[in-house]
């Protein structure tokens, strides 16, 4: 009998790449996991993300390396399968003051180093240079949802007010709510942070190129396949997602700096999304509830929940595992 066999059901509370990872996780373990969720996977916060596996405004930084590392794992063996969207690109930060240490995120990341000269552009005094993936949200979000409808999991398009809702119909509730957790379970740490970016056809970039000390603001180059994410804004505690243009006329400004070309691709889209940032750090936890059940958080990603999805989707399968040992 499979260890899963004692626990009848899981739901998975939101369906962006969060809880999209989490529910393939444990449907591929043998746990008859389904989704509730108030809005699909492609109107998710997830579908407007870049996307690039990097840390990005995630805490604390010993859990959030280890998942990251477990996390590149997983992308790494996507990258050979076109299906998934995931590509391996070389990606070159630059900064304007002398760095000699590498980051605090080295240990995650094989075959980061620090620029040459020769590798600085004018005007850049160093740099880190490395490889990571880069993922088109759209096809990855689908590809998860073909992933785990294969597996057997069903998505339900319904809003709760409390987590009360689930539990009622599962012993086990995980929460990948995001932003919505705010409300939900009442924590003032959850805020938004706002980021905006421009898509334009891409002009023959090849390589995510980031300047995150620009005195106007950070800026950086995501390649895709036939377009590059032109980035980004960080307003912590907005609310709005409507695009605004001024604000995209000074990306696409800043990210001209980095290569010039951009300035005169053509320009496909504008999207803002709110990153779900928790100032206390990502909360990976678990609790009982009054009925004996158990509600697993798991919210709090950053702009990072690409990045950690798949190491946190391996704790959550661990606290279950672990629940039902006793």
């Amino acid at each position: 009998m499979s260890w899963w066999a004692i626990v009848a059901d899981v739901l998975v509370i939101g369906g962006g790449v969060i809880g999209l990872t989490t529910a393939v996780k444990l449907r591929e373990s043998g746990l008859a996991a389904d989704i509730w969720t108030a809005e699909r996977a492609e109107r998710t916060t997830s579908a407007v993300a870049g996307a690039t596996w990097y840390p990005y405004r995630a805490s604390p930084v010993d859990r959030v390396l280890d998942w990251t590392r477990r996390s590149r794992d997983y992308f790494d063996a996507m990258a050979a399968d076109p299906r998934t969207g995931v590509t391996i690109r070389e990606s070159l930060q630059f900064w304007r003051e002398p760095l000699t240490e590498l980051p605090w995120w080295a240990s995650a990341v094989p075959d980061v180093r620090l620029c040459t000269g020769s590798e600085l552009p004018p005007g850049f005094a160093s740099g880190y240079r490395f490889t990571q993936p880069v993922v088109t949200m759209p096809v990855y979000l689908r590809y998860l949802t073909e992933r785990f409808q294969r597996a057997g999991g069903s998505i339900t398009t319904r809003t709760i007010s409390s987590f009360a809702e689930p539990a009622a119909v599962a012993p086990v509730v995980v929460n990948c709510t995001g932003l919505a957790s705010r409300t939900l379970v009442h924590d003032p740490e959850v805020v938004p942070v706002r980021g905006q970016w421009v898509r334009v056809a891409n002009p023959g970039v090849a390589q995510v190129i980031a300047d995150f000390g620009h005195p106007d603001g950070e800026a950086y180059l995501i390649p895709h396949r036939d377009s590059c994410i032109l980035g980004g804004t960080g307003e912590e505690g907005e609310w709005d997602t409507t695009p605004d243009g001024e604000t995209a006329a000074k990306l696409v400004a800043r990210c001209a700096e980095l290569d010039p070309r951009v300035a005169r691709a053509e320009v496909l889209e504008h999207r803002a999304g709110l990153r779900p940032v928790r100032n206390a750090g990502v909360r990976l936890a678990a609790e009982s509830t009054v009925d004996g059940g158990l509600l697993v958080h798991d919210y709090g990603h950053g702009g990072a929940g690409v990045t950690l999805s798949w190491g946190c989707a391996e704790e959550v399968e661990a606290i279950l595992r672990a629940r039902i040992s006793r």
